[in-house]
């Protein structure tokens, strides 16, 4: 296969993270319904437009590149073979901080290849932020009217005593405070969503733990950019967390292991 145009791929993550996050806050700003999935995870009419905006545009782009969506794959829509390439898409991660009016919900893009996610985007609408990773690094940028502003290059920082410590604001667990517990003095932070990621890669924090559930297409985008500033994200075990797992023994198709985030 030739090498991957990662930053034609990026630019198409830009522009339909950008339009998927019009979408999502245009449903946002009215009454909205909300429905259950299969899982017992909620969904709204944001998830739904925000997924066939970016499927429509990364499949007309790159029609050889396979399609992993949160939505689809809820629907048992699967590529057969992810043997190459392949893009995760999660159109809103965050939904319960959507229904409940927190905007710490995001748009996630990522390319995987081998494995590793080499290029993601998250895109926070709500807090007009947006974060990119690839090979050649990794940027923050504002919004104004879904439109990024100048970008600004990000680096992860050195741990220092005290380190700040993220925490999922709406899937704690007890095994999740008690790794906390064990890291003796930190500053703790809840927050929701992909957004975890992006501040240790911003140098913001420096470790979010997570035992808990998770699918790779909560963590693929996030992940990316991390990786893009020198972090890891990694199981307990210590391997580096890997994507387009399937016909796992003990878990379905997508679903990643514990993990725990970390800066330089």
């Amino acid at each position: 296969m030739l090498p991957l145009p990662h930053a034609s791929i990026l630019a198409a993550f830009e522009t339909l993270a950008l339009e998927a996050g019009r979408a999502i806050m245009e449903v946002f700003n009215e009454d909205f319904a909300v429905e259950t999935k299969a899982d017992a995870s909620p969904v709204t009419q944001a998830d739904s437009r925000a997924e066939a905006i970016i499927l429509k545009g990364l499949r007309k782009s790159f029609p050889d590149i396979p399609c992993v969506a949160e939505e689809e794959a809820s629907a048992g829509i699967c590529p057969p073979d992810l043997k190459g390439p392949f893009f995760l898409v999660d159109p809103l991660d965050g939904t319960r901080e959507f229904i409940s009016r927190n905007p710490d919900f995001t748009v996630n893009l990522a390319l995987i290849q081998d494995g590793v996610p080499v290029v993601g985007v998250v895109y926070a609408p709500a807090r007009d932020i947006f974060y990119a990773g690839s090979p050649a690094g990794a940027y923050v940028a504002s919004t104004e009217g879904h439109q990024l502003r100048e970008r600004r290059p990000i680096h992860a920082r050195l741990r220092p005593s005290v380190p700040t410590v993220l925490a999922s604001r709406s899937h704690r667990t007890e095994e999740t405070n008690g790794f906390i517990a064990s890291l003796g003095a930190v500053e703790l932070v809840s927050i929701g969503s992909s957004l975890k990621f992006c501040l240790i890669a911003a140098g913001e924090a420096d470790i979010y733990p997570r035992f808990g559930r998770t699918m790779e297409w909560d963590t693929a985008a996030g992940d990316a950019i991390l990786r893009a500033v020198g972090g890891a994200t990694r199981c307990c075990d210590g391997s580096l967390l890997r994507y387009g797992k399937r016909n796992q023994p003990d878990d379905c198709d997508f679903a990643n292991p514990h993990f725990i985030a970390t800066g330089a």
